[in-house]
């Protein structure tokens, strides 16, 4: 099928990377603040931990009112150089400016609460004009089932590639660059030994803000690169622009069944992945003991992110929609299984366990919420065909919000738990009551919500054969 803005067009391998460098940027810039952000405020920059939790939760409360804003703002909008694409550009230096202030070394505001609130405020809300766009710009590309198939598995290759960067490499940058304590160490990489220094002492603030300004900056070549290689061919009409209101947002929770079972999907997956993320250092050095693993194992589960995503779209063709992510959330399953034994007496040791375990686990839990983006397209164009409205910044306002309140209740929800089973901050081994919470939010709970995402997904109503059938009738509405 062809129409008269090439709206089927085959993507090209060049604009499959030119998309996926947004969310390599994304995560750079932005996945360093989430992961990194909180020790550096609460060691290097002194900030009480009242303070910091209070900035965090207003900040993402405000997040549930601030992103359907944006998207209605962003939907009811275009310019010569499209409807989407821009808002990388105009929010995207913002973006990276005030990331690299939450690090910069200055003096006359170390430990200030109010410029850290201030700064992190702004940020977090720039950050919703640039992704909230990004997400419908997915749906803007082509709406050839097959292409986007493979643009989520490129942008998801490319993601999980920036997520080694923030997550494996980053702390390992700031510590060789920390100026006090420095020593050599194991750093965990098969053998590797380093001089590292103590990256939490606030000595180390030039460190990291040395660090982070090269990542911001790979970030913003790349956020650039993505505007400059993708081209808008799906969009809304001046009419259906016009017609936006804030109100949509109900209307599409309202008639969109496909869009709140997924929506339900992402908040059950964003949590479980939370839960054990939250607790992953936890695990690693109260109930094995083994810390000092930790990069290494982190490069064992970073692997399948990076190379097996090529794969998705062949799966998905055999096994159909619910049978891929049956698959992998089996996976997902099969690998928190694995590290239960390794939790067993005896079985510490076992770093051969350790690989398999997270393995297993990580191309489950990556193959099933990396491909899950690949659904918001088809609930995008479901809305469409329902309201006669085009409201992709909306929908993604939507997603982001369920992604939210998991990645929310996935960061809370552990250490209510672990403080429930009497978890010891100051001691240096926990009981064994300590040790069962921690397995508890590290295996046991992740282990019931994938089994209950399982169920959700197979009341997922959309199958190849009805987007086909969608596109066909919203092709015989344009004519």
């Amino acid at each position: 099928m062809q129409s008269q803005h090439d709206e089927y067009h085959k993507l090209t391998r060049g604009e499959r990377i030119g998309y996926g460098l947004g969310d390599f940027a994304q995560n750079l810039v932005f996945g360093t603040i989430g992961g990194f952000l909180a020790l550096h405020m609460l060691t290097v920059n002194a900030i009480s931990t009242a303070a910091a939790g209070f900035i965090f939760l207003f900040v993402r409360i405000l997040n549930v009112f601030w992103d359907p804003m944006v998207g209605t703002f962003v939907d009811k909008r275009s310019s010569a150089s499209g409807k989407y694409r821009p808002w990388l550009l105009r929010a995207g230096i913002p973006l990276v400016i005030l990331s690299a202030l939450l690090f910069a070394p200055i003096p006359e505001v170390r430990g200030s609460v109010p410029f850290a609130f201030v700064v992190y405020l702004a940020l977090d809300l720039v950050y919703s004009v640039v992704n909230i766009p990004y997400g419908s710009l997915n749906a803007s590309l082509t709406r050839d089932p097959a292409s986007i198939d493979k643009l989520t598995s490129t942008r998801m290759m490319l993601a999980n590639s920036a997520n080694l960067l923030v997550y494996t490499l980053f702390p390992m940058f700031v510590q060789m660059a920390a100026p006090k304590d420095r020593s050599i160490k194991d750093t965990g990489f098969f053998g590797l030994k380093l001089e590292l220094g103590n990256y939490t002492d606030p000595s180390a603030s030039y460190a990291w803000f040395g660090v982070y300004s090269v990542y911001m900056l790979v970030g913003a070549v790349a956020l650039f690169l993505c505007y400059k290689l993708t081209k808008e061919r799906v969009v809304a009409t001046v009419e259906q622009s016009a017609n936006v209101k804030a109100t949509d947002l109900f209307l599409e929770l309202k008639n969109n069944r496909p869009l709140v079972i997924l929506g339900v999907f992402f908040m059950l997956a964003f949590t479980f992945m939370f839960f054990m993320n939250t607790v992953n250092g936890f695990f690693n050095q109260f109930v094995v003991g083994h810390s000092e693993w930790m990069g290494a194992v982190g490069l064992v589960a970073s692997i399948p992110g990076i190379l097996f995503p090529i794969f998705w779209p062949r799966l998905k063709k055999i096994l159909g929609k619910k049978g891929f992510f049956h698959l992998f959330l089996g996976m997902f399953i099969v690998g928190e299984l694995l590290t239960y034994i390794w939790s067993l007496d005896g079985m510490h040791d076992e770093l051969w366990l350790a690989y398999i375990a997270t393995f297993i686990k990580q191309w489950g839990l990556t193959s099933a919420t990396g491909f899950m983006w690949a659904l918001v397209p088809e609930v995008i164009a479901y809305g469409e065909l329902k309201s006669g409205k085009r409201n992709a910044a909306i929908i993604n306002a939507i997603m982001g919000l369920f992604f939210k309140v998991g990645f929310t209740l996935g960061g809370a929800i552990p250490l209510w738990l672990l403080a429930a089973y009497g978890f010891n901050e100051v001691a240096a081994q926990q009981d064994a009551n300590a040790i069962a919470g921690i397995n508890m939010t590290a295996i046991w709970i992740p282990i019931a919500l994938a089994f209950v995402s399982m169920i959700v997904i197979q009341c997922y109503p959309i199958s190849d054969k009805n987007i086909t059938d969608i596109n066909r009738q919203l092709d015989e509405i344009r004519i």
